[in-house]
Parts: C-alpha cells; sequence; structure tokens
C-alpha cells in the first residue's frame, strides 16, 4: 500500500482515447466553453446595465449565471488540455481542489435554484408584498446562505478524503475530479467517507428538491386559481425558465452522483450535461423564454450599434 504522499498524479481517462475523436471532443468542447463564456457574462452585463432588471428576479439569476461560469471554469479547461495531452495526469492536490470546488458549486446551485423558486413563490403569490418581502438585504442573505451552506458541505467532505491512503492504481474512469471518482482509488476504509457524501448529496439536493416542489405546489395552485386565461399564461410565463434550469440541473446533476464510478457512456453524458451543458444553455433559456431580458438584450445591443456608428 502507497500512502497519500507516495502517489502526486492520477491519470483521468477522459472520454475517448482515440487521437481523431480526441481532436473533434477538443473543438466540440471549446466552442461549448466559449458559449458558456459569452452567454454568462453577457448575461452579467446585461443585468448590471438595465435598470429595468434591477429587480429580486434577476439579482439572483445574476448569481446563477456566475456561478455557471465557476462551474464550467472548473472542470472544462482541464478535460480540454487532456484531450490533447498524450499523459493526461492530474496531481493529486488539484484533483482533490477540483472535487471540493465541483462539489461546493453543484451545491450553491442546487440552493439558489431553491431561493429562485421561493422569490417566484412571493412574486405570484402575493404581487403587493413582493418588494417588501423580498429584500435586499433578504436576498443578499440568500446568496451568501447559499454559498456558505454548499462550501462547508464541500469541505467537510474534502477533508476526510484528504486523509485517505491511495492504492498503486491512479486511473480515473472520467473526465474530472469527483470525490466518488477517489474512493474505488483508495486502500483506507471509505465507508464513512462514502456514507458521508451520500447524506450530504441526498440531504443536499433532496432537500432544496423538496422546497422547490413546495414552492411549486403553491404556485401552480394559485395560478390555477387566476380566472383569466391570459393572466394565467403571464404568470406562468415568469416560471417557465426556472422550472426549464431546474429540470436540467436535477435530471442530470442528482443522477451523476447517484450512479456508481464506472466510466460508463451514461454516466458521462449525465456528467457532461451536468457541468459542461447545462451552464451554456442556461442564459439560453433566460435570454429566449423571458421578454424583458430579450428587450434589455435589444436595447443593449441597439445602444452599442449606435455609439459605434
Amino acid at each position: 500500500m502507497k500512502n497519500y504522499s507516495a502517489i502526486s498524479e492520477f491519470i483521468l481517462l477522459g472520454l475517448s482515447t482515440d487521437p481523431q475523436i480526441q481532436d473533434i471532443l477538443f473543438m466540440l468542447f471549446l466552442l461549448i466553453y466559449l458559449f458558456t463564456l459569452m452567454g454568462n457574462f453577457l448575461m452579467l452585463l446585461v443585468i448590471k446595465a438595465d435598470s429595468h432588471l434591477h429587480m429580486p428576479m434577476y439579482f439572483f439569476l445574476r448569481q446563477l449565471s456566475f456561478l455557471d461560469l465557476c462551474h464550467s471554469s472548473v472542470t472544462v479547461p482541464k478535460m480540454l488540455e487532456n484531450l490533447l495531452s498524450e499523459s493526461k495526469t492530474i496531481f493529486v492536490e488539484s484533483c482533490l481542489a477540483q472535487a471540493f470546488f465541483v462539489f461546493a458549486t453543484g451545491g450553491t446551485e442546487a440552493c439558489l435554484l431553491a431561493v429562485m423558486a421561493y422569490d417566484r413563490y412571493v412574486a405570484i403569490t402575493s404581487p403587493l408584498l413582493y418588494g417588501q418581502v423580498m429584500s435586499n438585504q433578504l436576498c443578499v442573505g440568500m446568496v451568501w446562505g447559499s454559498w456558505g451552506l454548499a462550501f462547508a458541505d464541500a469541505l467537510i467532505n474534502i477533508l476526510l478524503a484528504v486523509n485517505l491512503d491511495y492504492c498503486e492504481d491512479q486511473t480515473i474512469p472520467h473526465f474530472s475530479c469527483e470525490l466518488s471518482s477517489l474512493f474505488p482509488l483508495s486502500c483506507s476504509d471509505t465507508s464513512i467517507n462514502f456514507t458521508l457524501l451520500l447524506c450530504s448529496s441526498v440531504l443536499h439536493f433532496f432537500g432544496t428538491f423538496i422546497m422547490i416542489f413546495s414552492s411549486y405546489v403553491r404556485i401552480v395552485s394559485t395560478i390555477l386559481s387566476i380566472s383569466s386565461t391570459s393572466g394565467r399564461g403571464k404568470a406562468f410565463s415568469t416560471c417557465s425558465s426556472h422550472l426549464t434550469t431546474v429540470t436540467l440541473f436535477y435530471s442530470s446533476g442528482f443522477l451523476s452522483y447517484l450512479l456508481p464510478t464506472s466510466g460508463s457512456p451514461l454516466e458521462m453524458i449525465f456528467s457532461l450535461q451536468y457541468s459542461v451543458v447545462t451552464p451554456m444553455l442556461n442564459p439560453l433559456i433566460y435570454s429566449l423564454q423571458n421578454k424583458e431580458v430579450k428587450t434589455a438584450l435589444g436595447r443593449m445591443f441597439r445602444k452599442y450599434f449606435h455609439s459605434f456608428m
């Protein structure tokens, strides 16, 4: 048995060992990453620049865009590097750091989506009190609480993983480091680590999912009580973007943590959707399905176009 200090690197097998396929994948994921950066930076810019979007809903959307930038940047640059590299290695310290930030940013997004569901609940069920209830102090507090809770959860899990001893096998059948992928490489007893990770994932993701579900039960009940069809459609349209994002996040993110780390195609698909594709899609979802964001984007582009004329 080798201890932790004796092993300096892990090997990330990635998505394919075929050089031609790797070149294609590199170009594909490079484009996806560039679109992710452009879309989320654009969302940050338009929400900051347009005074019509200085509301709690868009304050949370701005946090989501920043979080998508962070989450994507934790995994994609290293994956792109490995697609061009023959060694495909990652230092143990870097692997643990990546696993920490993957868990922390994913947990923060789960909390933030729950906060955004509560925001939609207040906006639809108590529109006259919306500004009073969703005060700036409360919004900032909920965002900091989301970050703090997720990072504390990730820190507890990663501190236990740091003390593990690792065996001769240094191969990770994945394109990134996640806590669940490190446990099979350890010669130590990982039952406590696995139990803690499972409990953290279930409580964190299921806890936030229950909050989102309960918010939408009340939202749907309120929408159905609206007599006019146009009123119901307008109320539902304010939730459609968030509901789409929640569906993408929970359908892939939670399943990627539940599936055993085997490097199977199904596991890879869920992980790619969760960590690579969803951060790119979120700005598109909110810009295409949200009239206020589309209008603000139009105003910003017209302003910059006229400034160059």
